[in-house]
């Protein structure tokens, strides 16, 4: 049987007009800045609290091994393009696919990579197609925000 995932992928669907305060800095703490902006983050409890509170302007779920690949590969590098096999080895990794492992399993965070210029987040497109339903609901109410769990890897694929 596979491991489970020990991360979820977390992709801002709204932007911020008329957010709350708290909900923006909690955005910020996510590393989402803006609508279409993707993260992956550790499952723990304090990352979950913070899923919670500001669950209606995010979608998020557990990602597979190809998805987290993928999503490594659209990762910025501050001063040198996309992050790719060579710069995960001057990262120390062996190479993408081992630090897509790493992350999968959560022994390493994006925001720990944040020191050595890779940005915690990936840009994304907005879903081709269109969003399935409205991102004014929640995903069992049969719009797009909240948890959508293994469903997630499919949003990005719309997106990536």
């Amino acid at each position: 049987m596979a491991e489970e995932a020990q991360c979820y992928l977390v992709i801002r669907i709204k932007g911020s007009v008329k957010a709350r305060k708290d909900h923006l800095d909690t955005l910020r703490m996510l590393n989402l800045g803006r609508a279409n902006w993707a993260t992956i983050i550790p499952k723990t409890p304090s990352y979950e609290g913070m899923l919670k509170k500001v669950e209606h302007m995010i979608t998020w779920g557990e990602p597979n091994l190809k998805t987290i690949k993928t999503f490594l590969k659209k990762v910025e590098v501050i001063g040198n393009g996309k992050l790719n096999d060579e710069y995960a080895r001057k990262l120390g990794f062996e190479s993408l696919d081992d630090l897509a492992k790493k992350i999968y399993r959560a022994e390493i965070t994006l925001s720990s990579l944040k020191e050595k210029g890779v940005k915690p987040y990936a840009r994304l497109h907005p879903p081709s197609g269109g969003f399935r339903g409205t991102i004014k609901k929640h995903v069992s109410a049969g719009g797009e925000y909240g948890y959508r769990g293994e469903k997630i890897n499919e949003l990005f694929v719309k997106m990536a």
